[in-house]
């Protein structure tokens, strides 16, 4: 026999009514202030587009010593050599380069394009894939491995 008032099932759980409106509503805001924000570019930081002061069109090329040879590609002269060894920066950007024109399908022929902007950034272009590295981005030193390679002399790194 049960007794009135000790029911042994399962209560349903009441959740207080204002906490999910409120809830609800701080959600519908954030949303629409994204939404706002990534339309109207508001709270956004952009950097006006500077000009090109100096750019060279280079080719890399590995060697079987495990060097890489700089071509200028207007010229077709050597234009340096980053030695086995060295310069990590240098190595690790292009072979991320060149692992996008292996996977579209881009041979080394096309040139890419090292740039100097007038306000000092540096940047490394592939016009066959896309690709931009601005090379500001990480530090003055590894920046600098790339400047010495718009030395129209052709010293490389």
């Amino acid at each position: 026999m049960r007794s009135r008032g000790m029911d042994t099932g399962p209560a349903d759980p009441v959740f207080p009514r204002g906490a999910l409106i409120g809830a609800a509503a701080l959600l519908a805001f954030t949303v629409s202030a994204a939404t706002v924000a990534r339309v109207s570019g508001l709270g956004t930081v952009q950097m006006p587009e500077a000009a090109s002061v100096e750019s060279r069109q280079l080719r890399f090329e590995d060697r079987t010593d495990g060097s890489i040879a700089i071509t200028d590609a207007r010229t077709g002269r050597i234009a340096g050599v980053v030695e086995p060894g060295t310069n990590g920066f240098v190595r690790g950007a292009l072979r991320g380069l060149a692992r996008e024109r292996k996977r579209q399908g881009v041979g080394i022929e096309p040139p890419f394009v090292l740039t100097r902007w007038a306000d000092g950034r540096l940047s490394l272009d592939d016009p066959a894939t896309g690709r931009v590295i601005n090379l500001e981005a990480f530090g003055p030193t590894n920046a600098e491995a790339f400047a010495t390679m718009m030395n129209t002399g052709g010293n490389g790194p």
